[in-house]
């Protein structure tokens, strides 16, 4: 599958490329698995570099012998040297002229030979007049993170230039459509569920997916027995939380459910705020699987999953595995057929970041609040986005179905009449509508409107 939208990564590491000529630099890149680092960074090596691949399931004397036939074959040793240790492992790589040096799943050395971090350590402290580039890549955020910024630990403030890889955006994922031949319509779904992750998409060509329904894509990709991601949430958090998953996961699916605040969370859970307030931090600062979510005028914000997959996982699959490891008949059709569902639950990102993308806006966020003198359960309103262009301000709704005129006028007469609720909206502001197909979204303009649906992302 092409390469795809990470031009700005690949200028970085370029730029890198170019000051470790006069100087030895250590650069850390890290993100969620799936996320596309392997594929950077052999990008950015094109057999121009030394790979290094950091197998937990080697012995340190398997591993040392590998990396020392890497060295060779890149003419860094000599045919009749050898690697003793790894203190001569590491002094080679540091004090030798060698092309960028790239360790994929670095922190897998803390499983095979923990004293490679401390080397590591000394060699840079001692190589002032070395030079070089050594990229250091890793999946397991919690670890990452620890790893260089707890000053207990050996390589704190050794990292010149560290850099946290996100997610593919909507746009170069639809760019990958003709080469799947996927319909529009069925990348955005999948982009609901699976995300910016390209190797989510790589799937789809490696079991030979390509031109199938979002829906039979899901199908063999997630909901078959024994499809390739049946397991890819749990094993994800798993290597992360370790042994300690427990409160992790309930909060998680606390949150998946519907529940945004800590209040609200700990409620779902029976327990008190004060129990669970280090693991949503944890959560949130350290793992990075939830965010707190701002509203666009206000100061109470929510909680949500940042992770597509996640979200789908704990709210559809969680609470009833044994019915899914089962593949029970009537809850695999429940999943089925909850789709367009999930679908619309997760449209707001894809329509948000088109909508930004397009307008060029600026705050893009959603807003809710109470309604003034409203009846109690109906004191509530929320609008999909809202957002602003220099002096413009907008605000939209989001719908995942085909909507006629009159249904989508209905809509913005609505969403007008909710706008009336936030505070400081401007009088002139424009409102909008995004849907999965809009029927005459000519006259929808000509009455006043922003309208688009799908075919314009």
């Amino acid at each position: 599958m092409k390469f795809v939208n990470r031009e700005a990564e690949l200028e970085e590491l370029e730029g890198l490329r170019a000051l470790s000529k006069k100087k030895l630099f250590l650069t850390a890149l890290y993100g969620l698995r799936r996320v596309g680092k392997t594929r950077l960074l052999l990008e950015f090596l094109k057999g121009k570099g030394l790979y290094f691949f950091v197998n937990r399931n080697k012995t340190s004397a398997d591993l040392l012998r590998e990396y020392e036939g890497i060295l060779k074959a890149g003419k860094i040793l000599g045919e009749l040297e050898t690697l003793d240790s790894w203190d001569r492992f590491v002094e080679v790589i540091t004090k030798r002229e060698t092309p960028p040096v790239v360790f994929d799943e670095f922190q897998n050395f803390q499983f095979v030979e923990p004293s490679v971090f401390g080397i590591l350590q000394k060699n840079v402290d001692l190589a002032e007049q070395g030079r070089g580039l050594i990229i250091l890549s890793g999946s397991l955020m919690g670890l990452m993170k620890r790893m260089f910024q707890s000053s207990k630990e050996p390589l704190y403030g050794r990292i010149k230039k560290g850099r946290k890889l996100e997610p593919l955006g909507i746009k170069p994922c639809l760019e990958l459509g003709s080469e799947l031949k996927l319909r529009r319509e069925d990348l955005v779904k999948l982009y609901c569920i699976f995300g910016g992750y390209p190797k989510y998409y790589v799937a789809i060509e490696d079991y030979s997916l390509q031109g199938k329904s979002a829906e039979d894509i899901i199908g063999a990709l997630l909901f078959a027995k024994g499809a390739p991601l049946e397991d890819e949430v749990n094993s994800m958090l798993s290597q992360e939380f370790g042994g300690r998953s427990g409160v992790y996961y309930s909060i998680l699916e606390a949150i998946a459910a519907g529940n945004t605040t800590m209040s609200a969370i700990a409620g779902y859970l029976n327990t008190p705020v004060t129990s669970i307030t280090r693991q949503m931090t944890e959560l949130r600062d350290y793992f990075e699987f939830i965010e707190y979510e701002k509203p666009y005028s206000g100061k109470k914000g929510a909680y949500r999953i940042r992770h597509p997959l996640m979200q789908f996982w704990f709210s559809q699959i969680y609470g009833r595995f044994s019915d899914y490891a089962a593949r029970r008949p009537e809850f695999m059709e429940g999943l089925k057929s909850g789709l367009d569902t999930a679908f619309g639950r997760a449209f707001e990102e894809p329509a948000r970041e088109f909508l930004v993308s397009e307008l060029k806006l600026t705050e893009a966020r959603r807003q809710w609040g109470k309604i003034a003198g409203a009846k109690k359960g109906e004191n509530t309103y929320e609008i999909d986005l809202i957002g602003k262009r220099q002096k413009e301000t907008y605000a939209f709704e989001f719908k995942f179905k085909e909507l006629g005129m009159k249904e989508a006028l209905g809509v913005l007469e609505a969403l007008r009449e909710k706008a009336k609720n936030v505070p400081k909206l401007p009088s002139d502001a424009r409102f909008g509508i995004v849907a999965k197909k809009l029927r005459e979204k000519e006259k929808i303009r000509d009455a006043g409107f922003l309208a688009y649906d799908v075919e314009d992302f």
